[in-house]
């Protein structure tokens, strides 16, 4: 079901208003029909899942909702709760006695700071997308703003301005071309000889350095933070710089899409790279000594996984996030030598990860994800969990993810052994930590590699219908039309368990030609381990369909390409 564009006037350099894919969610959750049932008609509303347990193969799911307790049962299981749905509200010394209101990013649209005539000198604390936007909105309202970034964390994030010349279009293009995620140290892009030459050769890293050191141009060229004038300094507005390049992603990032950003944030914002000392009565105390007056903290400082519904036991089983000290002493044993050899072959396909910058990294607390294809548990395929990563495009893994857990619980999916699953997950988790610093230590961190793990999604399945003929699929941008015939190609390779109702999906399936990949499909098994073998038999999905770039004395014709796209970055 296409999305129907929005007005220009609600358009800005690309983006445009949440209304608008809110509108559409609305009305596809109405339009799709499956056995005489609409999506909404399937949805049970206001549920709020207390527990959730397992007892003879059959899931319990424990709620309440307006009604009262109540209870669900299931074979199988997707837990798609996400990771934005619970705050992560910080612990302030001194809050109890601070005596003015302390909001979370989530409840700031329903709250009266904006409009309050009590509330003049606003505070936020937080350093990526999330505390910008606070900033921006109340700045706007004429309220006087203060923003704080801790110092005890990865500092702030790499906000990319819609303005500059890393435009949406051009974040999209670096984001989902196949050959521009081979610029990325990534297990996910085949073991072929391009990767080796950019990854393995001092000419290739050399020219991966400067494409990286451009993007850090392209990032800092409309905030122009050193160049900003007395008055943006006496702000401190250089504390808005980040401390890692982009690269490495050790902090978080997003696109600034609001006119005039980084003019008005340098004109009218004080900013503080420093902790809380102390809250008391109105007051903020830095441990710098500053004092800051404040009417109202507003917290844009993120979320955490919802998965409270589990307990310790069982978050174990399932190699989900939980507290370092409740995790049994023989698992952590096993996955400490799996990722220790682990790590040994990731700085061997990726030098270039041995030497990071100097960073913060932040305290490991809890286990990271351990999801064969950051879907699946190891031991258990009752259950699957989307949406329990961090990635640039949710939409397109969204859809992803949902078709290959869908094949997963239906017995559809041809895993590997055991043994093989677990140096799977354990090369994931090595290379997330080298790759992503403090976030990869959560062990879902890819924000940089969607397309390669779709497309590594999809090729477990044999599926192909999303990829392009010839140097197209290497070329150009990954679009969600190239996804609209994924879903038919599924039905007619695996077959429909329920009837189609709806019109639109009959004409679907119908119309879906047989693909062209399929004279080409690679021949690899599609895991993450697979992809290192320089065999010419495991060679990558990308390899195999482009036959021009398999001839080794082409690197530099290709490179030539992408030099021309880092050059308008550059600009």
């Amino acid at each position: 079901m296409p999305m129907p564009p929005p007005p220009e006037e609600d358009v800005y350099n690309g983006v445009f208003k949440a209304k608008y894919t809110s509108h559409y969610l609305e009305s596809y959750i109405d339009r799709r029909a499956y056995a005489g049932q609409t999506i909404r008609q399937r949805i049970k509303f206001g549920f709020d899942v207390q527990s959730i347990t397992k007892e003879s193969g059959e899931w319990t799911i424990f709620g309440r909702d307006a009604s009262g307790e109540g209870r669900l049962r299931a074979t199988k299981l997707i837990i798609a709760s996400g990771l934005t749905s619970i705050p992560n509200m910080p612990t302030l010394p001194g809050q109890e006695t601070f005596g003015k209101p302390i909001i979370h990013q989530k409840d700031f649209g329903q709250s009266a700071v904006l409009s309050s005539p009590d509330i003049r000198n606003v505070t936020v604390q937080g350093g990526a997308k999330s505390a910008a936007d606070l900033v921006y909105d109340c700045v706007e309202a004429g309220k006087t703003v203060t923003w704080i970034i801790r110092k005890t964390g990865t500092g702030p994030g790499f906000l990319v301005s819609a303005e500059s010349s890393l435009s949406p279009k051009t974040i999209y293009l670096l984001g989902t071309a196949r050959i521009m995620s081979t610029l990325s140290p990534s297990f996910f892009n085949a073991d072929s000889w391009w990767n080796r030459f950019l990854q393995r050769t001092r000419m290739g890293r050399k020219e991966l350095i400067k494409f990286w050191d451009a993007a850090d141009k392209a990032v800092s060229e409309a905030p122009n933070f050193n160049d900003r004038g007395l008055e943006a300094r006496k702000n401190g507005f250089q504390n808005l710089k980040p401390l890692t390049p982009v690269l490495w992603q050790n902090q978080t990032g997003g696109l600034i899409n609001r006119p005039n950003f980084w003019d008005i944030i340098a004109q009218n914002v004080q900013v503080y790279h420093e902790d809380i000392q102390e809250l008391q009565h109105g007051t903020i105390r830095l441990k710098s000594g500053e004092t800051i007056d404040s009417d109202a903290i507003l917290c844009g400082t993120g979320w955490i996984p919802s998965l409270s519904f589990f307990d310790q036991a069982m978050l174990a089983e399932l190699g989900i996030p939980q507290p370092l000290d409740h995790y049994p002493q023989d698992k952590a044993w096993m996955w400490d030598a799996l990722e220790k050899d682990a790590d040994g072959e990731v700085l061997d396909r990726f030098p270039i990860l041995a030497n990071p910058p100097e960073h913060y990294r932040a305290p490991v607390a809890h286990t990271p994800y351990r999801l064969y294809k950051s879907i699946a548990p190891i031991h258990d395929n009752s259950i699957a969990f989307v949406g329990h990563i961090m990635i640039a495009n949710y939409f397109r893994v969204a859809e992803c993810q949902a078709i290959w857990a869908t094949a997963y619980l239906d017995g559809k999916v041809k895993l590997p052994p055991l043994e093989e699953r677990r140096k799977d997950v354990a090369l994931f988790v090595a290379w997330c930590r080298r790759r992503y610093l403090s976030n990869g230590d959560r062990g879902h961190w890819m924000s940089a590699d969607q397309t390669g793990y779709t497309d590594d999604l999809f090729h477990q399945l044999g599926l192909s219908s999303h990829r392009r003929f010839w140097l197209w699929d290497a070329f150009v941008a990954s679009t969600k039309k190239d996804l609209h015939r994924v879903r038919a190609e599924y039905i007619r390779k695996f077959g429909k368990d329920v009837e189609v109702t709806s019109e639109e999906n009959r004409h679907e399936i119908q119309n879906c030609p047989t693909p062209f990949a399929k004279m080409a499909r690679p021949q690899s098994g599609g895991s993450v381990r697979s992809m290192q073998s320089g065999s010419r038999g495991s060679a990558s999905s990308m390899a195999r369909l482009h036959p021009s770039l398999t001839r080794p004395a082409r690197p530099m014709a290709i490179w030539s390409r992408i030099r021309k796209v880092v050059a308008s970055i550059g600009r």
